[in-house]
C-alpha cells in the first residue's frame, strides 16, 4: 500500500535537491577513504566501532594517523544522514514512487554494508581484498546514488531508447567495461604502494604486470568510447549524445594521463588521490551517458511532474517528439 499523504510534502525538485547532497557526499567520501590509506592512517584506529581501547575518540600513541582515521569515521556519519535523508524523502515526496524509494534503501544498505566493511578491514589489518571490496562498493553506492538523482524529478513508469538499438548496446558495453577498470585498478591499489600502512599484508603480484593490465583496460574503454560516438554518427544519433559523451571521453582521457604520469612518477600520494577521484568521476560520466540514451515513454509525458499539471504537448503546446525506438527500463 502507498504510504499516507503526510502533513510535509517533497516536490520532485525539491527531493532531486536531496538527493544531490547524497551523490556530493557518497564521492567525497571515496577521496576521504583513499586519503587514510596514503598518509598511512589505515589502522590509525585500532579497533572498531571505537577507536582505541575503551575510547571512542583517538587516545595515546595513534597520533595524527589516528586523528585521520576518526574524522574519516565522523565523515560516514554525515553519509548516513544524506542517506537516510533519501530514503525518508522517498516517502514525502509527491507524487509516490516506489522505484525511486527502492533506489534510496538501497543507498541505505550500501552504507552501512560499508560500515560493516570497514570494520572488518580495520580486523583483518587492512588485507587488499578487504580494501578492495570497500573502494568497489563505495562505486556501487555513487552509482546507485547517481541513478536515484537522475530519476528524482522525472517522470516515473515505463521509459524509451531515444536513439537507434545499436547505440543503447554501446551505452551497456561502456558500462562493462568501465568495471572491469575498475576492478583492474582496485587490483593494482592492493598490489602497489600506500597501503595505509606500513606493515600490511599486499597482493603477491608484479606491480607492472597489474599496472599495464589495468592500462590496456583503461585504453580498451577508451577506445569503446569512441566507437559509441562513430556508431552514434552512422545511426544519426551522435547531436543527442555529444554532450555526455564528450564529457565522458573528456574524464576517461584525463584520467589515464593521471594514471600514466603518476606511474612514471613514483605513485606520489597527492596523484594517487587525484586519481581517486577521477575514478568517480569516470563513473558518474559513464553512467549518465547511459541514461542520457533514454527517456520516458509516451504514456507518461502528460505529467509535468514539478506542479502536476499537464506537460505542454498536453495542453495542445508542441512538445519533445518521442522517439520510441525501443523499450527500456532505464
Amino acid at each position: 500500500m502507498r504510504p499516507r499523504r503526510p502533513a510535509f510534502v517533497l516536490t520532485p525538485r525539491a527531493y532531486r535537491a536531496v538527493t544531490l547532497v547524497a551523490v556530493a557526499l557518497v564521492g567525497a567520501i571515496i577521496v576521504s577513504g583513499a586519503a587514510v590509506r596514503l598518509t598511512g592512517s589505515g589502522l590509525g584506529c585500532s579497533e572498531w566501532p571505537n577507536c582505541s581501547p575503551g575510547r571512542l575518540t583517538p587516545h595515546g600513541a595513534g597520533g595524527h594517523h589516528a586523528w585521520v582515521e576518526f574524522l574519516n569515521r565522523l565523515f560516514t556519519g554525515a553519509v548516513s544522514i544524506s542517506v537516510i535523508a533519501a530514503a525518508l524523502g522517498s516517502y514525502l515526496r509527491r507524487p509516490f514512487r516506489r522505484d525511486l524509494m527502492w533506489l534510496a534503501w538501497g543507498l541505505v544498505l550500501g552504507v552501512v554494508g560499508q560500515i560493516v566493511l570497514g570494520g572488518i578491514t580495520v580486523l583483518v589489518d587492512l588485507h587488499p581484498v578487504a580494501v578492495m571490496s570497500h573502494m568497489l562498493l563505495s562505486l556501487l553506492i555513487l552509482a546507485d546514488a547517481v541513478v536515484l538523482h537522475h530519476r528524482a524529478a522525472r517522470p516515473g513508469g515505463p521509459r524509451a531508447a531515444r536513439v537507434a538499438a545499436p547505440v543503447v548496446a554501446m551505452g551497456r558495453v561502456l558500462l562493462g567495461a568501465a568495471a572491469v577498470v575498475f576492478v583492474t585498478g582496485a587490483v593494482v591499489t592492493g598490489t602497489g604502494p600506500h597501503a595505509g600502512d606500513a606493515d600490511v599484508k599486499r597482493f603477491d603480484l608484479l606491480i607492472t604486470d597489474v599496472a599495464r593490465i589495468h592500462g590496456s583496460a583503461v585504453v580498451a574503454f577508451l577506445g569503446a568510447a569512441l566507437l559509441a560516438g562513430l556508431v552514434a554518427h552512422r545511426r544519426g544519433d551522435l547531436a543527442s549524445v555529444s554532450r555526455p559523451l564528450t564529457v565522458l571521453l573528456g574524464v576517461v582521457v584525463a584520467q589515464a594521463a593521471v594514471g600514466y604520469t603518476q606511474y612514471f612518477t613514483g605513485v606520489p600520494a597527492y596523484l594517487v588521490a587525484v586519481h581517486v577521484a577521477g575514478a568517480a568521476a569516470v563513473l558518474v560520466a559513464a553512467l549518465s551517458f547511459h541514461l542520457a540514451l533514454f527517456e520516458p515513454a509516451a504514456s507518461t509525458l502528460g505529467l509535468d511532474v514539478d506542479r502536476g499539471a499537464p506537460a505542454p504537448e498536453a495542453r495542445g503546446v508542441p512538445g519533445p517528439e518521442p522517439a520510441g525506438r525501443l523499450p527500456a527500463g532505464a
